[in-house]
């Protein structure tokens, strides 16, 4: 037997079967999720006009609406799109640190990413008036998002490193202190911000995927796809870390390199996501947990399922944040939240017993 196929069978919490007509179900799901939601919207177009001018804006010959094509192909796809994609990283990034910190209550934002990145898209909209010309202000928002995001975990990964290894508990202590910091340092540029930033800061801090156009997708598709391509390359060793670091290491598996990996890939694509869309909460906890209450904690299923399941969860968010109050608009952070919300409140209850202890 080859070492991945030993790997495989003990540390596969489940039994060995095929994922796939599962997979293929939530990918069809997620089809339709997105033609609904590319129909939404103050002007509702219907699922069948929506495949015609879909076809129709992709040169196939369909006769379409023109209006239908204009809405469609220039507003309604590409911030479709950019939710389902940061929706699939955010739940794909979920899936990757609950599995290393063995805890399904584990989030992407408590290594700081998120916070970081809040204070550098923060920053630039208090002070970017006088330092950056109006021009290019959207992009030095989403700029200072990234490296915030970004220099915040380097700073957590730092302190969690001693002698080559990663403390996976030093991190996400650190992680915590540095969303405490960043925190504070928004409420500080809050409260040095005027009215008219008030409202940008609002709209940004709850998450929102107005704006989103083919260029911005194109560079948040660059940032995020290390981790969307990487995902097969962790799945071993995930698996191998439910039994725990000294089997795994027993069963071939690099544990630093690993952590090392998969936190560096995180912290990039979390951090790609967090410039484009701002802070959304609760995908990263919701979606991997309702994989895994579905079919087990097998990550050959569960990093493809959380994926999935992100991607039709924040557009169908971001559809009903645009609908709601239509032809205003909610920040998607309250939907999420109260979609998540409720859903971390009953899972906290559910691991009460364990987290107590005896």
């Amino acid at each position: 037997m080859s070492g991945t196929a030993r790997l495989a069978s003990a540390a596969t919490p489940v039994r060995r079967a095929t994922h796939a007509p599962h997979l293929a179900a939530l990918a069809l799901l997620l089809a339709a999720v997105l033609v609904v939601v590319i129909g939404s919207g103050a002007i509702a177009i219907p699922p069948g006009r929506v495949l015609s001018a879909l076809a129709a804006s992709t040169g196939l010959g369909v006769t379409a609406d023109p209006r239908d094509v204009a809405v469609i192909s220039v507003l309604r796809v590409p911030r479709t799109l950019m939710a389902a994609l940061v929706g699939a990283v955010l739940g794909l990034a979920g899936a990757t640190i609950q599995g290393l910190f063995r805890n399904p209550l584990a989030d992407p934002g408590l290594l700081g990413v998120s916070a970081g990145g809040a204070v550098g898209a923060v920053a630039i909209i208090v002070f970017g008036a006088a330092l950056v010309p109006p021009s290019l202000r959207q992009h030095a928002v989403a700029t200072a998002a990234f490296l915030g995001a970004l220099t915040v975990t380097v700073l957590v990964k730092r302190i969690a490193t001693r002698e080559g290894r990663v403390l996976v508990a030093t991190m996400l202590l650190a992680g915590i202190v540095f969303n405490a910091l960043a925190s504070a340092a928004t409420g500080a540029l809050i409260f040095a911000a005027d009215d008219l930033q008030l409202r940008d800061i609002m709209f940004w801090t709850m998450g929102s995927c107005a704006g989103a156009d083919w260029t911005k997708l194109g560079i948040v598709s660059f940032a995020t796809a290390p981790l969307l391509l990487a995902m097969r390359l962790l799945v071993p060793g995930l698996n191998a870390l439910i039994l725990g670091e000294r089997q795994a290491h027993t069963l071939g598996i690099s544990i630093e390199r690993l952590k090392r990996l998969a936190v560096v890939l995180v912290a990039l694509a979390v951090g790609g996501a967090v410039a484009a869309t701002g802070t959304i909460g609760f995908v990263g906890i919701v979606a991997p947990h309702l994989c895994r209450l579905a079919r087990g904690a097998d990550h050959r299923w569960v990093m493809p399922a959380s994926a999935l399941t992100g991607a039709a969860l924040l557009a169908a968010a971001d559809g009903a944040a645009r609908t709601a109050l239509a032809p205003a608009e909610l920040p998607i952070g309250i939907v999420t939240a109260l979609l998540g919300g409720p859903f971390f409140l009953w899972l906290l209850l559910r691991q009460r017993a364990r987290l107590d202890g005896p």
